[in-house]
């Protein structure tokens, strides 16, 4: 009795060594999507210590611009960024896509630092997007 609970024991080890993967979904896609503060207004969080720096030096003021100019930038930005992100192109720059709804009234403040996000990759990086305006690309 003592050997069969000693050969069954045995017999089971090798089944505990598999791994417990779960199946991953076949194509998962990695995307920013703007959320809501505690205020109700959307916000945009970037993770890069360069980008508060840039924000306050090199940035143009938010007094600059209007809604209306940056949503239409914003537009073409996104789409560009979201076709590079689609096509592999920039990999090592663009990590995810943008979920961005041009209906959806997100704010100045919204609208203006995800252009400045835009300003801000093409400023340490080098990478040129037809959206942004000469003045922002070239800072």
């Amino acid at each position: 009795m003592k050997n069969l609970i000693l050969l069954f024991f045995f017999a089971l080890i090798p089944f505990s060594c598999f791994s417990q993967n779960s199946p991953k979904k076949e194509e998962e896609k990695s995307e920013m999507k703007p959320s809501k503060n505690e205020d109700g207004e959307w916000d945009l969080t970037v993770i890069d210590t360069q980008f508060d720096y840039f924000l306050n030096a090199v940035a143009k003021p938010i007094s600059q611009y209007s809604e209306s100019y940056l949503k239409t930038k914003n537009s073409f930005l996104v789409s560009e960024w979201n076709s590079y992100y689609s096509s592999g192109k920039y990999r090592n720059i663009i990590e995810s896509g943008i979920d961005y709804d041009s209906r959806e009234n997100y704010g100045i403040k919204f609208e203006y630092k995800l252009y400045q996000v835009f300003a801000y990759v093409s400023w340490k990086y080098g990478l040129k997007m037809n959206g942004l305006s000469g003045s922002d690309a070239a800072r």
